[in-house]
């Protein structure tokens, strides 16, 4: 489970709030993994998987067009980890998923919670740290 930090906020209250919200399904996908009366979580699983893709799509546009009007210098490489991120989930294997669904989704939740705190201290803090 991870617990949104002030840490977290890099001053721009819509991108802060998106973060927030990956968080949420981060946490979704922990509660799953922790609820032990779901004797099948797949659907569950699927249903995570489907937001987090939606969700990062939505999120990193509007990451890199505030990067854009910025002119933030490192836009490029930075759009690199976001295109790593979403190809990284689209990837996914549901069939085995499904196989082994505790260990699929431990390592669902260990990605998207090591990602994001990783992502979000030592990147994106660093769009708004010289331009704002």
């Amino acid at each position: 489970m991870i617990v949104w930090k002030d840490e977290y906020s890099i001053g721009v209250e819509h991108i802060d709030n998106q973060h927030r919200h990956l968080v949420e399904i981060a946490n979704k996908a922990y509660d799953v993994l922790e609820n032990q009366f779901y004797t099948d979580k797949y659907d569950k699983i699927a249903e995570i998987l489907d937001e987090l893709k939606g969700y990062t799509v939505l999120h990193f546009r509007d990451e890199e067009e505030l990067m854009t009007n910025l002119k933030y210098k490192k836009f490029l490489s930075h759009k690199v980890e976001h295109d790593d991120f979403i190809n990284k989930v689209k990837s996914i294997d549901l069939e085995k998923v499904d196989l082994n669904q505790e260990k699929y989704l431990l390592d669902i939740v260990n990605f998207i919670v090591d990602w994001l705190v990783s992502h979000i201290i030592e990147k994106d803090k660093l769009i708004t740290q010289d331009n704002l």
